[in-house]
């Protein structure tokens, strides 16, 4: 750790504990405006950087619900309640909750831009112990407490936090492009194994569909309903209220992750006399078929007891003819994508029920070959998967030394002056 200032006192606060000596304390208000936009403002968007916005040129008239100049903007509810946004000087308008934080007195914006991000939390963390809703309310944030240090010494926090944050931010995002090109190279590693086979000397065919191409000239190319052992069925339409693991597990959609496993985090339970209808068995592959996931698979392969929800549809594969595993590598291949976008392009709604599914092409090589596919890549994804776990595992690293780094800016654990 970097220099410590000389002398220290207790904060009075336990998740922030003991500032620099010379630190003062004066509660938000009395630094800044607060206040919220319209619950009106029509052309609100949320775009993942800033909470229900938008700039000009698109707000152009003035009232109390435009703002203008340097802001610091927070969201007041919802899974981002307390999450806080950086922003440049504009005219903008908010939606009513959001917190709009301005025309700062005696304090650096950035400096408490940092302070927030890092430690507001905390007040959020406390008042949702005690109540299921996430949300900031105005007392919290007009009464936060916020250390300041004198003004130069501000000014040295921000700009170092600026520069050090930038550093890691680009490491960041340097990881976040290896797992993309990853993530790349094992889809073409799939898609060049489930239609092109393990055997580059092997003579290929036209498969007469544009978007697959030439295939093994011995493969079939034909429709997925030929080999289901039995029609393809539609989850249970039930609410998902329940967690006792004696009970099956109830998937749903959003409990499959991209990797194709399950959420440890979102288990949700059935009872046994709703569940039976939609039990599943080894081999079983689930196909989302509406929102933004529509598409996306998952292969049960597990020893506990389980059945799935309804906007999930179960293919059962003959596995004499056509392995499930194949299958489900089929789907994450490019072919599989292009096909759903084929789908996509004759609708407007990105809905792929049972009916589509059934008479999706799909090409089937020999038993034999299907098994060693399968094989092979389980053995080639395991390797990748396992390259952009340590690349996930760096990330997190990264961000946990950019939270800890800001607190102890923020809070005078470490003396940048």
């Amino acid at each position: 750790m970097e220099n410590r200032y000389n002398k220290y006192k207790d904060s009075g606060i336990e998740w922030i504990g003991e500032i620099p000596e010379h630190w003062e304390k004066i509660c938000l208000k009395r630094l800044s405006n607060i206040n919220t936009g319209n619950q009106d403002t029509q052309d609100s968007v949320s775009d993942g950087k800033y909470p229900f916005f938008v700039r000009s040129p698109k707000v152009e008239r003035s009232n109390k619900y435009t703002f203008e100049g340097a802001s610091i903007l927070m969201a007041g509810d919802g899974v981002g309640a307390g999450k806080v946004f950086h922003l440049a000087d504009d005219k903008f308008a908010c939606h009513q909750r959001v917190y709009c934080i301005n025309q700062f007195k005696r304090v650096n914006r950035i400096y408490l831009f940092y302070y927030l991000s890092s430690l507001f939390y905390h007040v959020i963390e406390s008042a949702n112990s005690k109540s299921t809703v996430d949300s900031v309310r105005l007392p919290m944030l007009a009464e936060f407490p916020v250390f300041m240090p004198i003004g130069f010494e501000q000014q040295s926090i921000a700009t170092y936090l600026d520069q050090k944050c930038g550093e890691i931010d680009e490491l960041t995002t340097l990881q976040e492009e290896m797992i993309t090109k990853l993530q790349s190279y094992k889809q073409s590693v799939i898609t060049e194994a489930v239609t092109k086979g393990l055997d580059k000397n092997i003579p290929l065919k036209d498969s007469g569909v544009e978007w697959i191409g030439e295939i093994p000239e011995h493969w079939v190319c034909t429709v997925f309903k030929k080999f289901l052992s039995e029609p393809m069925q539609y989850g249970a339409n039930e609410p998902a209220e329940e967690c006792n693991y004696n009970d099956p597990r109830y998937i749903r959609i959003t409990d499959i992750k991209d990797d194709g496993t399950l959420r440890d985090d979102t288990f949700k339970s059935l009872p046994f006399e709703k569940a039976q209808e939609y039990m599943l068995t080894k081999g079983d592959l689930l196909f989302a078929r509406s929102g933004a996931t529509v598409g996306k698979t998952f292969l049960y392969k597990e020893d506990y007891a389980a059945c799935f929800a309804g906007y999930l549809i179960k293919a059962r594969c003959n596995k004499n003819d056509l392995l499930p595993n194949f299958v489900f590598y089929y789907t994450l291949s490019n072919v599989y994508q292009n096909w759903k976008n084929s789908i996509f392009i004759q609708s407007t709604i990105q809905n792929i029920g049972a009916d589509k599914y059934s008479v999706m092409p799909i090409i089937v090589p020999p038993l034999p070959e299907q098994q060693a596919i399968a094989d092979y890549l389980d053995q080639k994804c395991g390797e990748i998967d396992e390259l952009i776990s340590i690349k996930q595992q760096k990330i997190e690293k990264l961000k946990d030394y950019k939270k800890s780094l800001i607190f102890e800016c923020v809070t005078g654990k470490r003396k940048v002056c």
